[in-house]
């Protein structure tokens, strides 16, 4: 039977075997170039990803091991490392060390897929490895955005992880948003995505924000493909990166939106 850590690990594959032939093809201009993400190069992009790939073995082979999360001095050590590297360096060791993640993903046996729970280090208590393997799916699937938009301007969250991912905006939610971009006002948002087709509340107030049940008089409506919800809570749906048929009406415009998850 197939497990939700199942599904989560083939989307790291699938967006993996994406991603690193267009990061073996692209010439160091191109590296040195910028990427989507905010005053990031694309080889920087992919440095992120791959000192995270480290850092993700790393916590996976101390779950394994039944010792607690290697900790931030282990998480400095790695990026110092990364951060010390040129750009076409940075760009060939992403693609070593995400393989070698997926290799040990891969390795882990059905019986511990489903029994192990992982320390991350920055949570309150160890996860299950859907669970832990989401953070990094979701870490993997917008930088890998940020890398291919560059190149390819209609480029959009592989459709495998969308799904995998919904859920997991949610817990995000409280960490992304900025509700002082509000100015005072508390908002209540009908949310209507397609692929998947779902709806749900956005509540949106000074205070903090949050997602519920669709709320019966909503301030306004917000509709767009749920890959590019995802990209608006990360930051990532600007005007020029925003599919047709994103709309919003009532009290709330796109652009509001986008001051509300500026992202990073």
């Amino acid at each position: 039977m197939t497990t939700t850590a199942d599904q989560v690990i083939d989307a790291l594959r699938s967006g993996h075997d994406d991603l690193a032939p267009l990061t073996a093809a692209l010439r160091l201009d191109q590296l040195e170039g910028p990427s989507a993400a905010s005053e990031w190069t694309v080889a920087q992009v992919l440095s992120h990803l791959g000192s995270g790939a480290v850092i993700s073995a790393a916590t996976l082979e101390a779950a394994l091991a039944g010792r607690p999360n290697p900790g931030g001095e282990a998480n400095q050590a790695v990026w110092a490392r990364w951060n010390a590297m040129g750009a076409q360096q940075q760009a060939d060791e992403f693609v070593a060390a995400n393989a070698a993640l997926l290799a040990r993903y891969d390795a882990i046996d059905a019986d511990t897929r489903r029994r192990l729970t992982v320390d991350m280090g920055f949570l309150p208590a160890p996860v299950d490895l859907a669970t832990a393997t989401r953070f990094r799916l979701n870490e993997f699937a917008l930088h890998s955005w940020d890398v291919r938009v560059a190149f390819e301007p209609d480029a959009a969250v592989r459709p495998e992880a969308v799904p995998l991912l919904l859920d997991h905006a949610a817990t995000m939610l409280g960490w992304m948003a900025k509700p002082a971009a509000l100015q005072g006002r508390s908002v209540h948002l009908r949310v209507d995505l397609s692929d998947p087709r779902t709806a749900f509340g956005l509540t949106l107030t000074e205070s903090g924000c949050g997602i519920g049940e669709v709320p019966a008089a909503p301030d306004g409506v917000l509709t767009l493909p749920a890959e590019a919800w995802l990209r608006l809570v990360h930051g990532r749906l600007s005007a020029e990166h925003t599919p047709t048929e994103a709309a919003t009406s009532g009290d709330i415009t796109l652009d509001t939106l986008r001051q509300v998850f500026p992202g990073y």
